[in-house]
């Protein structure tokens, strides 16, 4: 199957460096996001500015209050709603959203709300689409709704699990919304998946950890409910793992 969109490769960081890491790796684009320990939320307006600054491809904002599910309140909402305007305002050219109903459909109508408030910027529906109860059916709710591209893993853990579903959405999609296929993707896979599937675009994290350079070490606190020891882990975007995971889907 041959894809309706010019081929693309988006990398998911968090924060500035990993932009820029990400970018210097050869990326088309990256989504920026904080926390992704739980996921990807939303990072701070200082982080969107100084990624303004020193990007030198586009990247695309998460739009995300919280971890966990992606059954919002109507305060959780409005300030998604707020986030996105802010985005829109500062000059961000896309931002990556997901709403859904608690019987597991896309939320049409806040989807679509949050869609018209971010024009002109590109929107993307996250995994919250893998976490729907019909995929076939999240497609045509997002196109009704007017977004421009998908993330999905094919409803798996990892893509090379959802290849079929992959293909599916694919055909599904039919160049009406970009599909952006995602889920454990690295140097190994992606280029079988990419074979396989037909996708518009793939999208991956490529993690390493670093040791804190912290000399003292306080072992009676730890923040966060988290293992003391992660206090003292750093999460970055590996460089070289990006540029090799870009050459081998590019060679597929």
């Amino acid at each position: 199957m041959m894809p309706h969109h010019p081929f693309k490769i988006e990398i998911c960081v968090e924060g500035i460096d990993g932009l820029v890491a990400a970018q210097q790796a050869g990326a088309d684009r990256v989504e920026l996001c904080a926390s992704l320990l739980e996921g990807g939320l939303t990072p701070s307006l200082g982080v969107v500015r100084e990624a303004l600054r020193v990007g030198t491809i586009p990247f695309h904002v998460i739009i995300r209050p919280r971890g966990g599910d992606f059954l919002y309140s109507e305060l959780e909402f409005a300030s998604m709603i707020e986030d996105v305007k802010a985005m829109r305002d500062l000059g961000v050219v896309g931002v990556v959203i997901g709403c859904l109903t608690a019987d597991g459909e896309i939320d049409e109508a806040r989807t679509k709300a949050l869609v018209d408030a971010a024009r002109p910027m590109k929107v993307t529906c996250h995994r919250a689409f893998d976490m729907t109860r019909d995929y076939r059916a999240a497609i045509e709710a997002l196109v009704r709704a007017g977004v421009d591209r998908v993330l999905t893993s094919g409803q798996r853990d990892t893509a090379v699990e959802g290849i079929d579903i992959l293909k599916d959405t694919a055909a599904i999609a039919d160049g009406r919304i970009v599909v952006m296929a995602c889920g454990a993707l690295d140097q190994g896979n992606i280029a079988q998946v990419r074979r396989a599937t037909g996708v518009d675009e793939m999208h991956f994290a490529a993690l390493k950890t670093l040791k804190s350079g912290m000399a003292f070490r306080n072992p009676h606190v730890g923040m966060g409910g988290t293992a003391i020891e992660r206090e003292y882990e750093i999460t970055v975007t590996d460089e070289d793992a990006v540029r090799a995971t870009i050459a081998a889907a590019k060679a597929a």
